[in-house]
């Protein structure tokens, strides 16, 4: 089934969704949270370091690039950015772009990957948070359904690679598969963005509880960032709908 929408035409709000919801969260974690460190004395600029963060990277100067080796930022912005944008342009890639199916899985499956790596670093920095805190781990639904959501992305990620890349299932394997993987790894997504959503509530919760104002600028930045986020969710999920540039086996018309 397809809608009577062009995928190229809606991944257009993808990406402007993507850009929007990029600068909410590096406003609040830069400007409000202080985008932290690796290693601090006050454990809370641990919670997430991204080193690979291309943004804050490219804010710099190379005489601070020199000094600052390990550039740091909050968990919202290794997970949103890192994890929920870019596993959504691996989707969007896949059915919006005009290219030819051997260029289009391999995209979609190195976005993945990196989607999937930097998830990972963002629970590590998370557990190493709440160790050098001295605060429980795994005891939020947050918690839970992050673990659940990588595990079952890796998973995704693990047997997609085997049998659509190498080294390659049957042509009946594939066929009967395609329409389960689309299909689960949509499931997947949405899962994470409803965790992604958990996850600015609890940390707003904590924060109002530790004496933010409820209806001050950053309760209402977090809020709004959310609120991009699920926007975001559901364009990825909208242009996995709509009909690809050409309607033919490269498509997600197996759904």
């Amino acid at each position: 089934m397809a809608l009577a929408l062009k995928a190229l035409h809606t991944s257009f709000a993808v990406h402007f969704l993507a850009v929007v919801g990029a600068i909410l969260v590096l406003i609040w974690c830069i400007s409000f949270r202080g985008g932290l460190a690796w290693d601090s004395s006050n454990k809370n600029l641990i919670f997430n370091v991204n080193p690979l963060n291309p943004f804050l990277l490219f804010l710099l100067s190379l005489k601070e690039l020199f000094v600052y080796k390990k550039m740091f930022v909050l968990h919202p912005v290794l997970m949103f950015i890192g994890f929920i944008i870019i596993g959504g342009e691996a989707i969007v890639s896949y059915k919006s772009l005009p290219l030819k199916k051997p260029e289009k899985k391999l995209i979609h499956l190195v976005l993945h990957a990196i989607a999937l790596i930097l998830g990972i670093i963002g629970i590590y920095t998370a557990f190493k948070f709440h160790n050098e805190s001295n605060i429980a781990n795994l005891y939020s639904l947050h918690s839970w359904l992050g673990i659940g959501v990588i595990v079952l992305y890796g998973i995704q990620w693990v047997y997609g690679f085997l049998v659509f890349f190498f080294p390659g299932g049957t042509p009946t394997i594939r066929s009967e598969s395609l329409p389960w993987h689309v299909l689960f790894g949509i499931f997947v997504y949405i899962l994470a963005i409803a965790t992604a959503a958990l996850g600015y509530l609890e940390k707003l919760t904590f924060l109002e509880n530790s004496g933010l104002e409820k209806y001050g600028s950053e309760a209402f930045l977090v809020n709004f960032t959310a609120i991009v986020t699920v926007l975001y969710g559901t364009f990825v999920i909208l242009t996995t709908l709509c009909q690809s540039p050409t309607e033919d086996e490269y498509s997600y018309s197996a759904i």
